[in-house]
């Protein structure tokens, strides 16, 4: 095809009679070597050429060809950058060629096109001069054409095409420089070339190389980068030229030397290219694999039919093939070989973690590619090895390569080796990786392992337990492993059995379904449990004798909550078919599995009666022993049976609307008949009668009426009534309850409701007053300890019930007065609280429960009957109730005589500041009905109730300091050495127990046991309850201090509720003005912390730092991007600051009195916490804190040495203040930043009044100078030059007599710098150049050579330190001869290095 030809053709069909050109990388070619994509693909008219120059014969198709780029006849080996927007687009007709400047027509609207690689380039500092480049950045190049042309010219000019395709990779890398013909095959030459590039680029500021562009235009780039490369290598191949030429020797040469260098881009891209090409040779070589294959198997049968003796041309052809793809895979293999021994090994480790990312990836892709040749162990273990890696992206990578080598069976054999070395890895990874997505990736390699029969059977059991995790991923990802289990186990159940019907295989599949979940949990417990508090062994004896805080448990435990066995129900929905068959479990778990074929005890055969009740019971024969449950699994399954009926309900509920009856009333019309009976078998058991109470909230009891079968409704109530009376576990109760409220919810049956609920209220009072029958007084009357557990049972089941219904008008049933009424009996068990008798304990705790739940419904029914005319009537009677209640609450809780114990202190404490809530004055409290009835808490009832709560802490603490391994001998924090210099190891301690960052990333934190969640819960209801006061005012927000104290020490729900008291601070302090109790709380927690730190009562002072943290929120509101929306005043972080610094320098003067280097040491940690309060603070107010900190250091006399490791924190904050001192000042007035380790000395008169004000405030102007300076600081001189203006340092040109200002230049005629000693502010000491601070509101006496007035200003000074020991000579003249030195202060500012 001529390039004139002006109707384009396909260029497939014409590339055979296109002659072959010298490649080159001026533009000449034919419009039509580059077309574009059809007229709605993504291409803009940045796509033209920069080049001012037009194309010949490119008249009639200029539009639709895209021309490459091409440099610039004047200046060779130079891009000319355009910016985009700004320069025409070219005329596809017409156009004239001439070196002239065009200027880019307005764009016309229309659809988003993507811009050229040209302007891609030069956004990027990228030249834009390499044809290969350019048409990599095109999205809309062929590249296939563009590697055709590459190849044709690399047969004619080899070394020319070569340098193109090494400059290529140049700009890929972000470089701009080039290598000419000539130098692209000096491989000798290659190392020194690539260092000279390096250092260019380390001169200038590196670009950004393409491959880690944000910039819109190289989204594509790497894709297309691949795309080349790979075409470039088959392309080739296909041609011979890969195997007869240097093409990838050259590449070799080049690519290897940049994957070793310094620079990232270099590094980084040579790394990816050598990747793309091994790729492509892993395809190329697996084609070649597949030919050497068919040429063997032709030649082997052209052997079998030739004659004895004779040859045939075809096997002469066939050997020639042979040998030429035997010479082929030979090269293939040795190119391979190099690439990996030269490029991957080393860089798999490298310490960029994307360029490890990058090879794993490959690696992955080469193993997929040509197994053939990679798919052995000394490759595997790479893989293996990289599982490891501390990089997130690096492990995913690792393990998505092993995904699809164990979906293929035939690698199964070559991969043994490597499953056995790295499974345990693998397992590990799956259970306790830091990220999600590598553990729901490796669930899946293992899951395809498991298939292949390669896991251990602790293996299996481990990752088994996955299906009970936290993260819903993972339960899904493993649900499949677990499916493969199940399935094995209930095979296993069904060997013997010749032929099982669809039912027998169900009864097998729930029979392994219970117990495979009885073994997994049984594991669980034994791991995170101590002792075994989780019964799975169906034991419920043990379950009657819980403690109160077992109970609270079960109270708080909503019924509708998701325990683990229904989470991993959710999990195996769609997996295990059996667990979606509600109606089949529910006829399995009637049968009777307690029957055997024989007995047990005995071995006879059960008897014919046994045998006939058990038909009766189910209709069915005796159990068979493949699917006999046991107690334990029994109740597993009924646990099961109930997360199966509420997964069924909510896959109606998301399903159609038109689904969610028939579903419902399905489930309702079985188990109308189902529910009597599993009530009735399982009755005895508590536990297991708790998840089948749960049932009936799953019904849908309109259903009773429809099918006109109310007889059957009222023996469910009669049911459920029966289980409430004659249970006291909380959680029966608890469930039972909760079934009544589903029941009373039934509007259409109110009536068989309302005679119900009757029935159940008189069966509770008579049981009530039978148990107390005979007894006068009840307070100091003898209970046995059968009657003690029936009132505890009964109130119990009152209280639950008063939870749910109004119970005011029965408890004050009295009978006309021939009765006791509830309220008086109840009153009476409350009362013998404070006898303090154990076996009492749980019966006040309920009684006094009950007392306050009386009380708050009066409070609700006074509210409801507001201006009703028996409204006065109902408040009087509210507030004597409550009024007793209150008193005994006050004494149980707050009271210094009363022997209550420990649980009845804490539900009275509780319940009183419910009430004192309840009661407390609302903000409209001219319209609340319960005005007259308000109460508020006296100041000595707060700090009683405060100290309650600082008792309840200190418990906890120590319980929780109880469950902790013993620290070893010398871990102590404040552990040092008492001699000398040891001391000062005390900082280094802690810092020497920290865990390297990403040591523990995938340690797994201890599982906590039952009974510390139980401990934990009680606690937080303590600590939920005062907190709850203080917000609502009852208690003053002053004695949240003591929650503040021990943030960091508890736990994380304990640090949630101090964080809530925080932003009660925040608020005080910001919208209602009161700083003040701001400042007075703030300062008293962190004193109270440290004093923790101080007294060894904490390990660390991390938890005071952690403090200091939230309260930093106290101070100042942060937006949007970080920008301050509100302040605290200054004055009040002033206060702050001053106050604590005054009262830990005061600690740690009286240690150093007393020579105790040791409490110094840990006293000076306390700076620790005082820096993270610095945060976003003002100038002005730094100033006055670092002057208040030099005044207390120095008036306590304390030497503070400037190495010392002790020392650090108090460094650290003297630092950060003298940050933020120039912080704003550096942004205000600041002419530009100061040169690297120049010190910039500040002269502005505004410095002067600052230091002035600040000395008027803290009060030091008259105190200081009766301060001795530390042994450590060189006497302060007794004058101060103030810098001159920079008129006076230019050099003099006429002679004269020397001025002051002379006097003092070096030979440079430079000032000299001021020695860091002599300024003001110097390692935490204030000095007065005169002896006394002087006034700087006064003017300046008069100079015998006085200089103009001057503005103010800062001063970088750069100039050497040579004239130092001048400057220090000449101010210790007499003040006298500078009389305008005398009157100044000059703050300097030492740059703050980080």
């Amino acid at each position: 095809m001529s390039e004139t030809e002006a109707t384009p053709r396909p260029r497939r069909s014409a590339r055979e009679k296109k002659q072959s050109q010298q490649y080159s990388t001026d533009n000449s070619q034919s419009p039509n070597k580059r077309k574009r994509l059809d007229t709605d693909t993504d291409v803009t008219d940045d796509d033209a050429p920069s080049g001012p120059e037009e194309i010949p014969g490119n008249d009639s198709d200029a539009s639709d060809g895209y021309v490459a780029p091409r440099k610039p006849a004047k200046v060779p080996g130079k891009a000319t950058f355009k910016p985009p927007r700004q320069t025409a687009p070219r005329k596809p007709r017409g156009g004239k060629t001439a070196a002239k400047t065009t200027t880019r027509r307005p764009r016309k609207a229309g659809p988003a096109k993507s811009t050229s690689g040209q302007n891609a380039s030069a956004d990027a500092k990228i030249s834009d001069d390499n044809a290969l480049f350019n048409s990599i950045m095109n999205p809309s190049a062929a590249l296939q054409a563009t590697v055709e042309d590459f190849l044709e010219s690399f047969g004619a000019t080899p070394q020319l095409a070569l340098a193109d395709l090494i400059n290529c990779i140049l700009r890929t890398c972000g470089s701009n420089n080039s290598v000419d013909s000539d130098s692209v095959v000096d491989y000798d030459g290659v190392v020194s070339a690539l260092d000279d590039f390096t250092e260019v680029l380390k001169e200038n500021e590196a670009p950004t190389y393409p491959l880690v562009s944000k910039h819109p235009m190289f989204k594509k780039f790497r894709k297309s980068l691949s795309e080349f490369l790979s075409r470039l290598v088959k392309s080739s191949a296909d041609l011979g030229s890969l195997y007869t030429s240097d093409l990838v020797i050259t590449i070799q040469a080049w690519v290897v030397a940049m994957s070793s260098s310094q620079l990232r881009s270099f590094r980084h891209t040579a790394t990816v290219i050598a990747l793309e090409i091994e790729a492509a040779l892993c395809t190329v070589a697996a084609a070649v694999e597949k030919e050497a294959e068919t040429v063997t198997r032709q030649r082997d049968g052209e052997r079998k039919r030739k004659a004895k003796g004779a040859g045939s041309a075809r096997e002469k052809d066939l050997e020639e093939k042979a040998a030429d793809v035997k010479e082929r895979r030979s090269k293939l293999a040795d190119y391979l070989k190099d690439l990996f021994d030269s490029v991957f090994v080393h860089r798999y480790r490298d310490l960029d973690p994307s360029i490890r990312a990058e090879c794993v990836q490959a690696i992955g892709k080469w193993l997929k590619e040509f197994p053939a040749y990679f798919l052995e162990g000394q490759y595997l273990r790479y893989i293996g090895w990289v599982l490891s890696d501390s990089n997130t992206q690096v492990r995913l990578e690792a393990v998505k390569s092993l995904v699809p080598l164990y979906g293929m069976d035939d690698y199964i054999v070559s991969l043994q080796s490597f499953t056995d070395r790295f499974k345990g890895r693998l397992v590990e990874m799956a259970t306790s990786d830091a990220e999600l997505s590598v553990r729901v990736a490796v669930i899946q390699v293992l899951s395809s392992i498991d298939r292949q029969g390669l896991l251990e059977e602790e293996q299996r059991s481990t990752m088994c337990l996955l299906i009970f995790d936290a993260e819903p991923k993972v339960r899904r990802a493993v649900s499949g492993f677990v499916s493969g289990v199940w399935q094995e186990v209930a095979s296993e159940r069904l060997v013997g059995k010749r032929k099982s019907d669809e039912t027998e295989k169900n009864r097998a599949g729930l029979k392994a379904l219970a117990q495979l979940f009885v073994r997994w949990g049984r594991v669980l417990d034994k791991k995170g449990a101590e002792g075994g508090e989780e019964n799975w062994d169906g034991d419920s004896s043990s379950q009657g004798e819980s403690s109160s805080s077992q109970r609270d448990i079960s109270v708080a435990v909503s019924s509708r909550q998701k325990g683990r066995i229904g989470l991993a129900v959710e999990a195996l929905w769609d997996e295990i078919e059996v667990i979606s068959d509600w109606d089949t479990m529910c006829e399995f778990l009637l049968l009777d599995h307690s029957a055997s074929q024989e007995d047990p005890s005995d071995g006879s055969p059960v008897s014919a009666a046994r045998r006939k009740k058990s038909r009766k019971a189910t209709n069915d024969p005796l159990v068979d022993e493949a699917w006999r449950l046991e107690e334990v699994e029994e109740a597993v399954l009924l646990e099961i049976l109930v997360s199966s009926l509420r997964k069924a309900e909510m896959e109606a509920a998301t399903a159609a609307k038109k689904s969610e009856e028939p579903v419902s009333s399905e489930i309702t019309r079985d188990l109308i008949k189902t529910l009597p009976s599993l009530i009735a078998k399982h009755q005895t058991d508590e536990n297991r009668i708790a998840n089948v109470l749960l049932i009936p909230e799953l019904m849908n009891m309109d259903m009773y009426l429809e099918m006109r079968m109310i007889t059957a409704y009222e023996a469910l109530w009669d049911d459920i009534t029966k289980q409430f009376l004659s249970h006291s576990s909380q959680l029966v109760l608890t469930n039972c309850v909760a079934a009544i409220r589903h029941l009373m919810g039934a509007t259409s049956l109110s009536n068989t409701n309302s005679t119900k609920i009757l029935e159940l209220e008189d069966e509770l009072a008579t049981s009530l007053r039978d148990v107390v029958a005979g007894r006068d007084e009840l307070e100091v009357s003898t209970f046995s300890d059968d009657e003690v557990l029936a009132l505890s049972a009964i109130c119990a089941r009152i209280s639950s019930l008063a939870g749910i219904r109004d119970l005011t008008a029965w408890m004050n049933e009295d009978e006309g007065g021939k009765q006791s009424s509830a309220w008086t009996i109840i009153c009476a068990l409350a009362e013998r609280g404070r006898l303090g008798y154990k076996e009492e304990m749980q019966m006040v705790d309920r009684a006094l429960q009950l007392l306050s739940v009386h009380i708050i419904w009066k409070s609700h029914n006074v509210i409801q009957n507001a201006g009703a005319l028996e409204d006065s009537e109902l408040q009087e009677n509210l507030r004597e109730e409550r009024d007793l209640l209150l008193e005994k609450l006050i004494e149980y809780a707050l009271g210094t005589q009363s022997n209550a114990l420990l649980s009845v202190r804490r539900t009275a404490f509780q319940n009183l500041l419910t009430l004192q809530t309840l009661f407390s004055t609302p903000p409209d409290a001219e319209d609340f009905p319960l005005t007259s009835l308000t109460l508020s808490m006296s100041d000595e009832m707060q700090y009683r109730c405060a100290g309650f709560v600082q008792a309840e802490i200190e418990r906890f603490a120590d319980e929780l300091e109880g469950d902790r391994p013993e620290r070893p001998e010398g871990s102590d924090a404040g552990a040092a050495s008492d001699s000398g210099s040891d001391a000062e190891a005390r900082t280094t301690a802690p810092k020497g127990r920290r865990k390297k960052k990403g040591e523990n990333a995938e340690e797994t934190p201890p599982i906590p046991s039952k009974a510390r969640l139980e401990e934990e819960y009680v606690f937080t209801a303590t600590i939920a309850t005062f907190l709850r006061a203080i917000r609502a005012g009852v208690i003053h927000t002053r004695h949240g201090a003591v929650l503040l104290t021990h943030f960091g020490r508890l736990g994380p729900s304990f640090d949630l509720s101090a964080k809530i008291l925080v932003d009660i601070l925040r608020e005080e302090g910001m919208y209602k003005d009161n700083g003040s109790l701001v400042v007075e709380i703030i300062v008293q927690a962190l004193k109270d912390a440290f004093t923790l730190v101080v007294d060894n009562v904490v390990d660390s002072e991390q938890h005071v730092v952690a403090l200091a943290k939230p309260l930093a929120h106290c101070v100042v509101i942060r937006g949007a991007q970080l920008s301050v929306v509100r302040r605290l005043p200054s004055q009040y972080v002033i206060e702050i600051h001053t106050t604590l610094v005054s009262w830990i320098m005061k600690r740690i003067s009286a240690y150093e009195s007393n020579k105790n280097k040791k409490m110094r040491a840990r006293s000076t940690l306390f700076f620790r916490a005082l820096v993270p309060l610095l945060s976003a603070i003002e100038s002005r107010d730094a100033l006055q804190i670092k002057a208040h900190l030099d005044h207390e250091v120095s008036a306590l006399k304390l030497e503070v040495p400037p190495t010392s490791k002790s020392w650090e924190p108090f460094h650290a904050y003297e630092k950060r203040l003298l940050s933020a001192q120039s912080k704003e000042k550096g942004t205000k007035k600041g002419k530009g930043k100061a040169l690297p380790g120049v010190e910039a000395v500040t002269t502005d008169d505004d410095d002067d009044i600052e230091v002035e004000d600040l000395v008027e405030v803290n009060g030091v102007s008259s105190q200081v100078n009766d301060v001795p300076a530390a042994a450590s600081t060189p006497p302060p001189p007794t004058r101060r030059v103030r810098p001159q203006p920079r008129s006076v340092f230019r050099k003099r040109t006429t002679e004269s007599v020397p001025s002051e200002d002379e006097t003092l230049r070096d030979e440079d005629g430079a000032l000299p710098e001021p020695p860091a000693t002599e300024s003001p502010v110097t390692n935490g000491r204030l000095h007065s150049p005169a002896g006394s601070i002087p006034d700087v509101s006064q003017e300046p006496a008069s100079s015998s050579n006085p200089s103009p007035p001057k503005p103010s200003r800062k001063r970088t000074r750069a100039e050497s330190n040579a004239g130092s020991e001048t400057h220090t000579e000449m101010s210790g003249r007499d003040s006298a001869e500078e009389p305008t030195q005398g009157n100044e202060i000059v703050v300097k500012r030492k740059r703050a290095r980080h």
